[in-house]
């Protein structure tokens, strides 16, 4: 093979890689800033606090943003859904999850908050918070489904256990008159209602400083991959 056709080559897969590498760390730099954005907006809210009426969880305008909510109703007697491989110190568990009926406005999920696993995966019991209730919390976005494969919850005992939060398919299992409101409420952590729980927004995601961290590790090995093309064809040329 020629010498020319080796530096077209060598220069073809370096570019590739340099395209690839700087997407990827394009990408990473995206979803720092998306997850920035998310927390200050959230945080705004937090500090403020003023409360919203729950049926705001299905204003389709506010599908993306952060409402402190609060408001009266019942739990309904559909199974719980417990979200599986949550995180928290450490420990795994899951996230307990119950569709809420507020008096005015459309059915809502309520995070209800943490509970650890036993090593034999034995699912606890939740028991329905009975009579008219009163709650409060930040309203937000669904988790991330991330990569969703497979079926997105299956029925364990008296429970839904979830792999991802996916709106439709519990609207059908439950077997919903009418759709749940894009958004969740998450309870509130003073309320005596509920499990272990905080208002921590990425609780099992990376914060927005490991974007940055990934980003530049992506540039990084963009510009590495350069420098070496650049020396082998210099090197060569000297050679030549």
């Amino acid at each position: 093979m020629s010498r020319r056709r080796n530096l077209v080559v060598g220069w073809t897969l370096a570019v590739l890689a340099i395209v690839l590498f700087a997407n990827l760390g394009l990408w990473q730099s995206r979803r720092a800033v998306e997850k920035q954005a998310m927390l200050d907006a959230a945080a705004k809210v937090m500090t403020a606090r003023t409360p919203q009426a729950l049926s705001l969880a299905a204003d389709p305008s506010r599908e993306r943003g952060y409402d402190w909510a609060s408001g009266s109703g019942e739990f309904t007697d559909s199974a719980p859904l417990l979200l599986d491989n949550q995180q928290r110190n450490g420990r795994a568990g899951i996230r307990v999850y119950r569709i809420f009926r507020p008096e005015q406005g459309a059915a809502l999920l309520v995070d209800l908050g943490w509970l650890p696993l036993a090593g034999d995966r034995r699912l606890p019991e939740i028991p329905r918070p009975a009579g008219r209730v009163a709650v409060q919390g930040l309203l937000v976005p669904p988790p991330s489904a991330g990569l969703a494969m497979g079926p997105a919850m299956g029925r364990q005992g008296d429970a839904w256990l979830m792999t991802r939060v996916d709106l439709a398919a519990i609207q059908r299992e439950a077997a919903l008159a009418a759709p749940l409101a894009p958004r969740v409420l998450r309870l509130d952590p003073k309320l005596p209602l509920g499990y272990e729980r905080d208002l921590e927004l990425l609780p099992n995601t990376l914060p927005p400083d490991q974007h940055r961290g990934y980003a530049l590790q992506w540039f990084a090995l963009a510009l590495a991959v350069l420098a070496t093309a650049l020396i082998l064809t210099f090197r060569k040329s000297r050679r030549g």
